[in-house]
């Protein structure tokens, strides 16, 4: 059987995590979305996406092909189902399909010859930005279930303070030294070679992806998850970081997702929660303009290769385009499309050249080549997003 993962409706609702990558790549929990089928279906799989993501994110097609929608996170008995497809069947949750089996070469957009089986039970489904630290915790804690289930923890260091011990586990590799972990309210994994420094203070659910590091005093209230090689410290709430990406310092972030190679300067700030304690809006890439989100708490959503300076401030519900710099005193506003160069003064166009600059040195540090794929995605969305820069 071949396995292909498709975007499907909500791409744009992603943006602008999904400017750069697939739905199937952006993580919640504990893995990537991919990571998460690939593991329950015990396959690698593929991708439609977007035409310019394609060489980097190609589709494999054989002769017989379930598609499954990136939008959904694997469960048991989703997958269970899946795996009894036959050609022309498709499973659907309300009026969304979430999987279906097709012969090589088969239109992908027409259901109405298909079977169709209803799909009637509780499943997570990341339909909008703010969704990816919404469900974080269920997400967490299924990932957890599903990477721990018949393995056993590396043993807690006798000067870690722990509670709910059982629900902790700590991979090959990983440094805990004199910090508190409360697994009272979710679970914490701490990932191989990854490390808590001292002082740090965790309430679950938490993740500590592979390589990663909380530094000094660190202050985590989950659900929470630092992806792969990324380094945090100061007071973090209930936020998504992809991966690759430092909040090094001291400072707050919360109800926020950054993607991945982004930095935050040394006490930067957002805030999650407007003065009033009104419902948050946030842009919106199809409206192009700020749509409800139902939410009172909506901090930072950051784009892939996005830096701010030191003591920058972040409004609530702040959407950051991709490769973007901001610096200076004072509130940026709630959009900064792609590729901005500026502040609370204003913006210029933050030239490609100059950012790719930047780019390779970042990636370098983690001995990461920045490719020609990868330059070619930042240039497609370079031209695609000029129309949002005002200068």
């Amino acid at each position: 059987m071949n396995y292909i993962l498709f975007d499907g409706p909500n791409r744009d609702n992603l943006l602008p995590f999904t400017y750069t990558r697939p739905v199937a790549d952006i993580r919640v929990g504990i893995m990537t979305i991919r990571e998460k089928w690939e593991s329950y279906i015990d396959y690698t799989t593929t991708t439609i996406t977007e035409d310019y993501l394609s060489e980097k994110f190609p589709m494999v097609e054989m002769e017989v092909n379930t598609m499954i929608n990136a939008s959904y996170l694997p469960n048991n008995e989703v997958v269970a189902l899946i795996k009894t497809l036959e050609i022309n069947q498709a499973i659907f949750k309300d009026d969304d399909v979430v999987a279906f089996c097709v012969e090589e070469g088969a239109e992908h957009n027409d259901f109405s010859s298909f079977y169709a089986i209803e799909f009637e039970s509780d499943i997570i489904k990341i339909e909008h930005t703010w969704d990816i630290f919404s469900k974080n915790a269920e997400a967490i804690s299924d990932d957890f279930n599903f990477i721990t289930k018949n393995r056993k923890s590396q043993p807690i260091p006798l000067n870690v303070n722990t509670i709910n011990p059982e629900h902790i586990f700590i991979e090959k590799g990983a440094k805990v030294n004199f910090a508190t972990l409360n697994a009272s309210s979710g679970p914490i994994y701490i990932g191989r070679d990854a490390e808590i420094m001292e002082g740090s203070l965790v309430r679950g659910p938490f993740a500590l992806c592979h390589n990663s590091v909380l530094k000094l005093g660190a202050k985590i209230y989950g659900p929470t998850t630092i992806g792969p090689h990324s380094k945090v410290g100061g007071e973090v709430n209930n936020s998504v970081v992809f991966g690759y990406s430092n909040k090094g310092h001291d400072g707050f972030l919360g109800n926020s997702v950054l993607g991945e190679w982004c930095n935050l300067g040394a006490d930067t700030n957002n805030s999650n929660l407007k003065n009033n304690y009104a419902e948050v809006r946030l842009w919106d890439y199809n409206s192009e303009g700020f749509a409800k989100t139902g939410l009172q708490f909506c901090g930072l959503m950051m784009g892939d290769h996005s830096k701010c300076g030191i003591n920058t401030m972040f409004n609530t519900g702040t959407v950051i385009g991709v490769s973007s710099n901001i610096f200076g005193s004072g509130f940026p506003r709630n959009f900064v499309p792609s590729f901005s160069w500026g502040g609370n003064k204003g913006f210029v166009t933050y030239k490609t050249t100059k950012a790719f600059e930047v780019s390779e040195v970042v990636m370098k540090r983690r001995n990461i080549g920045f490719t020609e794929q990868d330059k070619s995605i930042l240039e497609h969305v370079f031209q695609i997003t000029q129309k949002f820069r005002r200068d």
